[in-house]
């Protein structure tokens, strides 16, 4: 074997190596993206399970509560753009909407000692809390993924790869209203 054959052999090698590191990049961010799709549809899941419990607890709520229409048509408007968002952005944004109004319709309940022990209401409640738990996992689930997305995107040298093909940053479900990071007040 002559010195250029063996360059030649050398360059085939490395292109063949660069060939497959590319497609292992491709496929690994695929891959990722796919990990994101599916987080954020188990928690649009369990959303759309909270969005088919708030008419009965409103409408629950209603027996006891009637002069609070104002709280009653903040939940029902919050749902209504939630189940009508589009885009994970806009979803968001909507969740945590409902979330507050959800929150304003709880101290509503406070005032109503005959309407916290209804049972109709505390298999209602029990179900939101139960849904609301499932989502935080969920959301938690979302945003690792998302986390572990992005990361990969912008490392280098799989951003090459990324920027040639596009890949989009994965957008995290957080928390943009400061009134739902403050602790709840209670008082008995």
């Amino acid at each position: 074997m002559d010195g250029t054959t063996l360059v030649l052999l050398v360059l085939l090698g490395l292109g063949v190596i660069m060939v497959l590191w590319f497609v292992v990049m491709y496929n690994r961010l695929i891959k990722q993206k796919n990990e994101v799709e599916n987080g954020w549809a188990q928690i649009d899941v369990q959303l759309k399970r909270r969005h088919d419990l708030v008419p009965n607890l409103v409408e629950t709520v209603k027996g006891y509560a009637a002069h609070e229409r104002q709280t009653f048509e903040e939940v029902v408007n919050a749902r209504s753009r939630a189940t009508s968002a589009q885009g994970v952005g806009e979803q968001i944004e909507a969740e945590q909407q409902l979330s507050g109004a959800l929150g304003r319709l709880m101290l509503v309940v406070e005032q109503y000692p005959d309407l916290k022990a209804s049972q109709n209401f505390l298999a209602l409640q029990e179900e939101l809390t139960s849904t609301e738990n499932k989502i935080g996992f969920a959301r938690q689930f979302y945003n690792d993924t998302v986390m572990n997305y992005n990361t990969t995107r912008e490392s280098f040298p799989s951003n090459i790869v990324s920027g040639m093909f596009s890949f989009k940053e994965g957008t995290l479900f957080e928390l943009k209203d400061e009134q739902q990071r403050e602790v709840p007040k209670i008082s008995f």
